[in-house]
Order: structure tokens, then sequence, then C-alpha cells
């Protein structure tokens, strides 16, 4: 597996627990403590979180196909993206766990 599908789980699983987080405070702020303003922040970190986890989904899968993953434990990291801060606990497990299978480069053809 090549550094790049690690490093790219990476980014969006920081992306995506970010946001997350950013749209749970946002939400506290509209519903619970009636900020004004904070409806219009809800909504576009809502959209742009939307959106990225859609990408977390795609990036996610990809690392979980080329680091062959059991399927309930591909499915737990797809969810990841779904509950606050459980994004930052599922990315560095896994990191530290598939750093061993990376390679900086594509593996050398042998020639006959």
């Amino acid at each position: 597996m090549k550094k790049s599908v690690l490093t790219r789980y990476r980014v969006m699983a920081y992306t995506t627990g970010v946001l997350l987080v950013l749209l749970c405070l946002s939400m506290i702020a509209k519903y619970g403590l009636d900020i004004s303003g904070a409806a219009d922040v809800t909504r576009v970190v809502a959209i742009a979180h939307g959106w990225l986890y859609v990408v977390y989904l795609v990036v996610a899968f990809d690392l979980g196909s080329k680091a062959k993953m059991p399927v309930g434990r591909q499915l737990w990291v797809l969810l990841a993206g779904t509950i606050p801060t459980a994004a930052f606990f599922v990315e560095r497990k896994l990191t530290r766990e598939l750093e061993s299978k990376v390679t900086d480069r594509a593996p050398a053809v042998a020639k006959a």
C-alpha cells in the first residue's frame, strides 16, 4: 500500500472530524444558547461537512480495500466521521497499525 493512500485518509479524517465538532458547537449555539447568526454558521458548516463526509467515505473505503480490512472494521472506519471526535481516535489507531504496511514507492518489477 502506498503512503499517499494513508495520507489522504488522514487528511480527510481530520477535516471531517474538525467540521463535525464545529457543527456540534454551532448547533449548541443555535438551539441551546439562541445566539444570533448561529443559524447561518450551522448551515454552512453542515453543508461543508456533508459534502466532505462523502469524500471521506470514498477515501476511507479505498484505504480499507487496499489494507484488506475485514468488513466490520471497515464499517467502523466509515462511521467514525459521524460521531464527534471518533474520527481522531480511529485515525490514530489505524495509522499506528498500518505504518508498517506503507511503502514510499511502488514495488520494483523483476526483469527476466
